[in-house]
């Protein structure tokens, strides 16, 4: 019946993209290149949780939130400065901006990829063989597909957290107007961020975490140094915290903890769920095109292929860290292998990523703590911004560089905390791409006074050492 109702030479393509984020977009763009017949999915809006709910606006709010910030503490510098917040205008900025990134309205953006010569299908995909994904009542035929669903917040059995209610990064970032008190579930570094977010635009703010690390994953030195910093702001950080109940009335949403066996109770007007986000696969019917997967995503190889010869995965929902560089790169290798006689690796551990609180952290490589464990030798160079002229010339001496060095002079991870961390970066990351050893960053020779030289400066410390 369905053969009837539609034309199958339209709806046969030699690539199916199913999700528009950054990882589905890459692979869609990247695939009509190749001269191929392209088909991208999406359910609801082109770009994904970046740029619709995630860095893109949190981001743009961020760099609002430090502006504010700093022209309120302007006093030092001979400055007098009055400042006002409207939390509106901010908002319509955001919009602008993300605007702006998309390139145009989401209607301009749409027409923009049908002129690239790429098939729109809006709807959840859903596989019905290897070969057939139904969208909306059309089966759509594919030589090849790539799976780039991503991720969404599952909230917590708590009881009582439903009735109380609860907002995640999606309302966050357009919330009508700033609640007096937030409580923050979680400590991962959309956690942190936001934190310093409403902060510095006067909301009381703690954040919560059940384990006993916050940020985990990252360097514990750097990360226990940007906490410090972030406390000193004002930021409560709680760890080792079970929220057992919630209740709501006039006063609040009223959160019951336990910590060390002691009951507590925190009243905040809002409670921003941040806790671990699971890949988006239910509505997929994976079973169906035989794709193996599991409640962590859909492991694939080096390649991003699965199981399944012709069906490959890539961002966020293969698992992993969620960033939304990896998932781009991760969808373009994943185009790119769909049709390359010789497919090409993706290189998971020197993926970059950066928290853009202020001061910002960045991170590439190991840490500390990974090369303990794994038994590997290192040596550990670390330079604080109060070292730096450009710092103490900005006032921006909270701050370190530290990098990690193997026996063979290779580098083996890079973590910076400065306001500017992510380009000072970029150095580190193309040495590490390329091989080349800390003597390559000992011996460039960088503009003075920059906040890059940092780099130069830790990596001249390991090198003195060796020398002497």
């Amino acid at each position: 019946m369905a053969e009837q109702e539609y034309d199958l030479s339209e709806r046969e393509y030699d690539l199916l993209v199913i999700g528009a984020g950054p990882a589905g977009s890459e692979a869609a763009t990247n695939a009509v290149k190749l001269g191929v017949r392209v088909a991208l999915v999406e359910r609801h809006k082109l770009g994904g949780t970046c740029l619709n709910y995630g860095c893109d606006p949190t981001d743009t709010l961020l760099q609002i939130a430090h502006l504010n910030y700093r022209a309120r503490h302007a006093q030092k510098f001979g400055l007098s400065v009055t400042v006002e917040v409207n939390w509106a205008t901010a908002q319509k900025f955001v919009q602008q901006v993300m605007t702006t990134i998309r390139g145009g309205s989401e209607a301009r953006a749409r027409a923009k990829l049908e002129q690239q010569g790429i098939d729109l299908f809006e709807g959840d995909a859903k596989f019905i063989s290897p070969h057939e994904v139904e969208v909306a009542g059309q089966v759509i035929h594919a030589k090849r597909i790539v799976i780039a669903t991503g991720v969404q917040v599952v909230a917590p059995p708590i009881d009582g957290l439903q009735e109380a209610g609860y907002i995640t990064h999606v309302e966050a970032v357009s919330l009508p107007e700033l609640p007096r008190s937030i409580a923050i579930m979680g400590s991962g570094a959309m956690a942190v961020e936001f934190s310093q977010l409403f902060h510095r635009f006067g909301v009381q703010v703690t954040v919560l975490e059940s384990g006993d690390e916050l940020l985990p994953g990252e360097d514990r030195e750097m990360a226990d140094c940007l906490c410090a910093i972030l406390s000193q702001e004002g930021i409560r950080f709680e760890a080792n915290v079970a929220v057992e109940r919630i209740a709501r009335d006039a006063a609040g949403k009223h959160l019951h903890l336990r910590r060390d066996e002691k009951a507590a109770e925190l009243i905040a007007d809002e409670i921003l769920m941040m806790l671990p986000r699971r890949p988006v696969l239910d509505s997929l019917t994976l079973g169906a095109a035989r794709v193996q997967y599991s409640a962590t995503g859909i492991p694939v190889s080096a390649t991003m292929r699965t199981n399944v010869r012709h069906i490959f995965a890539a961002g966020d929902v293969t698992g992993g860290h969620q960033f939304s560089n990896r998932a781009a790169e991760q969808g373009k290798l994943a185009a790119r292998n769909a049709f390359a006689k010789r497919p090409r690796r993706f290189k998971e551990p020197l993926v970059p990523w950066i928290l853009s609180t202020d001061p910002a952290l960045t991170h590439i490589g190991k840490t500390e703590e990974e090369l303990r464990a794994r038994k590997i030798a290192y040596r550990a160079a670390r330079l604080w911004l109060k070292e730096l002229d450009r710092a103490i010339m900005n006032d921006e001496t909270n701050g370190l560089v530290k990098l990690l060095v193997g026996e063979d002079d290779k580098i083996l991870g890079a973590h910076i905390l400065a306001s500017t961390a992510g380009d000072m970066l970029a150095p580190v990351a193309l040495a590490m791409n390329a091989g080349l050893p800390i003597t390559s960053l000992a011996a460039t020779i960088l503009p003075y006074p920059t906040m890059a030289e940092a780099v130069r400066w830790a990596a001249e410390k390991i090198v003195s050492e060796e020398e002497m």
